[in-house]
C-alpha cells in the first residue's frame, strides 16, 4: 500500500494543552464501495486485506455500499455485511443514500427507500457492537426513547477522543419537493440528527475531550448535492464549532474525490474556521483508503495519509 502524507496544523487553546496525552493512534475510513460489480468485488477485498495490515484501533465506513444501479435486496446487503465482519479491526458504518434513498430506481429494484432504510437498520445495526473481528462498543442515539428508531448514529471515545456517525446522505438528505407524505422521514431524521450533533458536543465537553471526529456519507458543502436538506444541520454545526473552540474535523464520502479543506467561512472576515476541518475519502472507481493519524497532545493534532491499495 502506497502513502502520501498532507499534516493539517491547529492553534489549541491553553487549557486544551494541559489536558497532554501521549498516545498516539491512527483510524481508516473509506466509502461509495464496491460500485462496479461483480469486479470491485476483488478491488474492495484486496483493501480489506490492505487496511487488515494497518494498525490502526478502529476503521469507518462513510455509506454508499454500492451503486445506485445496484439492486438493493437484502442478499447483497447480507453480502456486504459478511465483508464487513472480515475487517480484523472494529469497523463502524454510516449508511448512505445508494442503499436505501435511491432504491426506487428500476435498476435498483424499485424498492420503497423507506422499506429499505427500515431493511438497512435491521441488518446493520442490531445492537451497540462495531462489525469487525475485534469489537467495539458504542452508544446509540437510539437508548434515547424519542429517538428509538435512530440506531445508526453512534458515538464512541479514545484516548480523550470523541468520535459520532451522523445519518445524513446525498440526494438532498432525502427532501423530496413533490413527497407524498410532506417529508416526514427527512423532518425526523433532520430533528434526530440536530439533536444527536448536540448530544457529542455536549459529551465531548463534558468528558474534557480534545477534539471531535465526526462521521458523515453527504457532501453537505457541495451545490449540486442539495441546499434544503442540509440547511439546518450545517447551521447547527456551525454554531456548535464555534462554541467548541477545539479541533473538529468531518469525514464524508459521496463526492468520490479524496480532499481536504476547510469549507466553512467566517462571513465578516472571509476566514476559514481554524478549528474545523473536512476531509472526503476516495470511492467509486478509486478503491482506496484515508488513513488519519491522530496526537491528542500534538498541536497538529492529526495528520492525513493516503492509502492507495496496490492493483486497485
Amino acid at each position: 500500500m502506497t502513502r502520501l502524507s498532507i499534516i493539517v496544523f491547529f492553534l489549541l487553546s491553553k487549557d486544551l494543552v494541559a489536558q497532554k496525552s501521549d498516545e498516539i493512534f491512527s483510524i481508516i475510513a473509506f466509502g461509495d464501495m464496491p460500485y462496479v460489480l461483480p469486479g470491485d468485488y476483488t478491488r474492495f477485498e484486496n483493501l480489506i486485506k490492505s487496511v487488515n495490515n494497518e494498525n490502526q484501533v478502529f476503521n469507518v465506513h462513510v455509506g454508499d455500499i454500492k451503486s445506485s444501479r445496484t439492486p438493493c435486496s437484502d442478499e447483497y446487503f447480507n453480502k456486504i455485511y459478511n465483508y464487513f465482519e472480515e475487517f480484523k479491526k472494529p469497523l463502524i458504518y454510516t449508511p448512505g443514500d445508494n442503499e436505501w434513498t435511491d432504491c426506487d430506481g428500476q435498476a435498483a429494484g424499485s424498492y420503497d427507500p423507506e422499506e429499505r432504510l427500515q431493511a438497512i437498520r435491521k441488518t446493520f445495526f442490531k445492537g451497540n457492537l462495531s462489525f469487525g473481528k475485534e469489537k467495539l462498543t458504542l452508544i446509540s442515539q437510539s437508548e434515547n426513547n424519542a429517538f428509538a428508531k435512530f440506531v445508526e448514529n453512534k458515538r464512541w471515545d479514545f484516548n480523550h477522543v470523541t468520535f459520532g456517525t451522523v445519518h445524513l446522505v446525498g440526494s438532498d438528505n432525502f427532501f423530496l419537493p413533490t413527497s407524498k407524505n410532506f417529508n416526514r422521514e427527512f423532518y425526523e431524521r433532520d430533528k434526530a440528527n440536530i439533536a444527536w450533533l448536540n448530544e457529542i458536543f455536549s459529551h465531548a465537553e463534558k468528558e474534557r475531550s480534545v477534539g471531535i471526529i465526526l462521521f458523515t456519507q453527504a457532501d453537505m458543502f457541495k451545490p449540486d448535492k442539495g441546499a434544503i436538506g442540509f440547511e439546518n444541520i450545517l447551521r447547527e454545526l456551525r454554531k456548535l464549532v464555534l462554541s467548541f473552540k477545539k479541533p473538529v474535523v468531518l469525514v464524508n464520502g459521496d463526492s468520490h474525490q479524496f480532499l481536504v479543506d476547510k469549507p466553512f467561512i467566517d462571513a465578516e472576515t472571509r476566514k476559514s474556521f481554524n478549528n474545523f476541518t473536512r476531509i472526503q475519502v476516495f470511492g467509486e472507481v478509486d478503491i482506496n483508503a484515508v488513513k488519519i493519524i491522530v496526537n491528542p497532545s500534538s498541536s497538529s493534532f492529526f495528520q492525513v495519509e493516503q492509502l492507495i491499495v496496490d492493483g486497485n
